[in-house]
Order: C-alpha cells, then structure tokens, then sequence
C-alpha cells in the first residue's frame, strides 16, 4: 500500500495541532492559570512544556516519519530483531478508541449548545435553570445517543474522503474559522465594562495565591497540563510524522504545534475570565463551567445568543479538530492491519466507534446505576482515567526509553531522523535531559495519576 503524503507543511502544522487543541484546554488550562497565581503559572507551565512536551512530540513526529507506518507497525520497521517494542503498538490502537470512546460523547455536547445557542433556548434562563436544562440534556438517552452518532459519521465521513481532500483541507478551513473566533471573542470579552479585573486576575502574577495552593502543588498542575495538552503517549502525533516528507527537522515543527496549542489555551482564559468577572460569576472548572456558567453569562450580554454560538461553534471546531484527527490514526492502523481502501476501514470504524461510544453516552441515562470510580462516577470517569492516567503518560515514558537507549531505537538514530531537514535541531546537551530527567518526571506523572 502506497503511503499517503500530506499536501503543504501548514496542513501538518494545522492538523498537529488541531489533534493536541481540545477541550481540555478551555475549560482546564485558564481556570489552572487563575487558581494557581495567574502569570507564575504559565511561566511555570512554558517551562515543563519545552522540557517535557515538546520532545516527546518530536520522538513521536521521529518514530512514525522513519517508520513511514502507522504508531500499530511502527516498532516493526525500528526495533532490533527479536524485540518485544512492538507490543506497545497494538495498545496505541487501543488507547485512540478508549479516548474517542467518551470524546465523542463530549463533542456532541458541544454541537447540541451551538444548536441550542442559535436556537435561543436559554434566553431568559438563570443559573438553576441552565444547570437544570444540562441535567435534562445529560438524562436523554435519544439526544445523547444522536448528538454522538453525528460526531462519528461525520469525523469518518471527512477522513474516508482522502488525506488531503478530505483531512487536511477541512482541518484547514476549521483550524483558521477557531482561531479567527476566539480573537473576536477574545476582544469582545476584555473591552466589557468591568472585565479589567478579570484580566488583572488571569495575567498578574500573584504570589498570594501560590502560597495558598502550595508551591509544590502549583508545580505539579504545570507538569500534568504541559505534558497532557499535547495529547502525546498514544501514537496521535506519530501517524502525521508518518505523512511528511524529510525536508523540516522536527523539533521546529513540535515547537509551531506547542505554540498554536498554548495559544488557544491562553486565549481561552481571555474570553473567559473578563466576561466572568464583569458579570460577577465565579470561573468554575470542568463541564459546569463551559455548559452552565457560560451559558448564563451570554444571557446577560448585549448580543448574547450572537457571542454564545460564536462561542459554541468555536468549542465544536476544537472537540471535532481532535476527534478528525484520532479518528484518521484509527483509520490508518486499521488499513495497515488489514490492508483495507479507506472507505472499508472508515465503515468498520463507523460502526465499531458508534458501539464502543454508547456505554458513555448511555452512562448518564439508561446505565447511570454503572459507577465504577465510586458515588456519582460513570463510564466517561473510568475511561477517562484509563487513557489520562495511565494510557498517555505510561505510552509517552516508552517511547522515551525507546528513543533514548541502546536495546531500544536509541539516541543517535532518533538524532539523525529528528535533524533531518531545515530547521531548528536537537542539540547533543539535550541528550542527559531526554535519557535521565524525562523519564522520572514521567514516572512521577505516573504515580501521582494512580494516587
């Protein structure tokens, strides 16, 4: 089977970036920022991103580039004869199914409140109102179930259509239509009356508030974000290092994807940190935040059904650029599997996506009495720990034994494929870095996520 190539750089770029870029990063990344000392925080976060994230994305980029397969027959064509490595390949495949297994259920969320937004359905509603309609959202087995179905016809029905047809040139237009949005959002929401507050609690640096949460503890939260907002450790960065050619080194292009992602992430706390303040409502995290206290404060705008499904159109296009992007690693392993055209394998992902996702989106319903993780768990908490706590972080240690020790890849051939091309390069002082300190801040991911 021919390997299929990537059209432009910007398209890699875009597509890279659009995978690491969720939700995750609206509605975890800004409330982190004002929890724990606002400005300190990012520098601390930027810090751990450049020790830690960028380089196992560019292990990742390396891998699948030199492998040319996708991350399920990757270690086949890098390992030494005889070695295990190859195991890890087939639990990649597992971990992007596990991942869109409660994904698909959260994008579809974000569909039904764009929907619901244009609608006017919570014009003239309270908090206990939207809280209530969130509720009833979550108790209807029919829109949960149909809102997900959507998601995944639509994500496989983008890939079947082809690399470049198909992925690239939609991520493209949905990549710019996000971050032209949250720029007018972004302005919308810092020239409110009263939202210089906000802004003063999101960016100054505030020594008070770390010394309340603990300098230890506001260390840690950086760590975790950094390293779990590039979406590393399953194999998502490594099949598009298998769709570009050798005329970039890699590390620049981690970089480009790290800055569009951090990007995102710092805008979203400029949409919402004025706006919370200048309608005096405490910026919550999680779900209740986006669904319930968002919702509230667009009531209370000028033009606010207008800015709410701006806001929700923006949130679909960061769940849907993910979910395209996972759902085209599925899609590859797949074919290198069974050798399937990717219309065949898009329909057994279709299918088999739709099957895997509805323990999720029937866990708030019909399966509510399933709670696995204790009183008020579901399948979406269960899933959700197996791929953050032990899928990303235990998959992103392997490859950095691998591309770092002699009975793995090892360090020169990983050197030698990441330089390859114009652009900034691995210097030889990073190697320490890479081989002795990554893995323990890894491991004490690890831990710390089982704990």
């Amino acid at each position: 089977m021919e390997r299929e190539h990537l059209g432009s750089r910007l398209g890699f770029i875009l597509i890279s970036a659009g995978c690491a870029i969720g939700i995750g990063n609206v509605w975890k990344f800004p409330w982190l920022v004002g929890q724990y000392g606002g400005g300190a925080f990012v520098l601390i976060y930027i810090f751990f991103l450049i020790l830690m994230g960028i380089p196992v994305m560019t292990m990742e980029f390396a891998m699948g580039r030199a492998a040319q397969k996708s991350p399920v027959l990757m270690y086949q064509e890098l390992e030494k004869p005889g070695q295990k490595w190859h195991i890890h390949g087939y639990t990649s495949l597992a971990g992007n199914y596990l991942l869109m297994m409660f994904y698909t259920t959260v994008a579809g969320w974000m569909l039904q409140y764009f929907v619901e937004m244009l609608r006017g359905s919570f014009e003239g509603l309270d908090a206990d109102a939207v809280a209530a309609w969130f509720t009833g959202m979550l108790e209807s087995p029919a829109r949960q179930v149909g809102y997900m179905a959507v998601i995944v016809c639509v994500g496989f029905a983008v890939c079947m259509i082809g690399l470049q047809k198909g992925l690239e040139r939609v991520t493209k237009v949905m990549m710019a239509a996000l971050l032209v949005i949250m720029v007018v959002l972004a302005v919308n929401s810092i020239l409110t009356p009263g939202g210089g507050e906000g802004l003063a609690f999101y960016l100054l640096p505030n020594m008070e508030e770390i010394r309340k949460a603990g300098l230890l503890n506001v260390i840690v939260a950086a760590m975790n974000q950094s390293f779990f907002t590039l979406s590393i450790g399953i194999g998502a960065m490594a099949i598009f290092g298998s769709y570009i050619g050798r005329d970039r080194a890699l590390l620049g292009e981690s970089v480009s994807v790290a800055v569009l992602d951090t990007f995102v992430a710092f805008t979203s706390g400029l949409i919402i940190f004025p706006a919370c303040f200048a309608y005096g409502v405490q910026p919550d995290a999680g779900p209740s935040l986006i669904f319930i206290t968002l919702p509230n404060i667009f009531n209370h705008m000028k033009l606010g059904r207008l800015w709410g499904a701006l806001f929700f159109v923006f949130m679909t296009f960061a769940a849907l650029s993910t979910v395209l992007a996972v759902f085209e690693n599925i899609l590859a392993m797949l074919r290198d599997l069974t050798g399937w055209t990717r219309k065949r394998a898009g329909v057994f992902g279709v299918i088999s996506m739709f099957i895997l996702s509805l323990p999720c989106a029937l866990g708030f319903n019909v399966w509510k009495g399933f709670q696995p993780m204790g009183e008020g768990t579901g399948f979406m908490d269960l899933e959700d720990f197996l791929v953050s706590n032990l899928m990303l972080p235990a998959g992103a240690l392997i490859y950095i034994i691998f591309c770092t020790q002699r009975f793995g890849w090892g360090w020169d051939a990983f050197v030698t494929e990441a330089n390859s091309g114009r652009g900034m390069k691995i210097p030889a002082w990073f190697k320490p870095i890479c081989t002795w300190i990554l893995p323990v801040l890894v491991a004490v991911i690890i831990v710390m996520g089982l704990v």
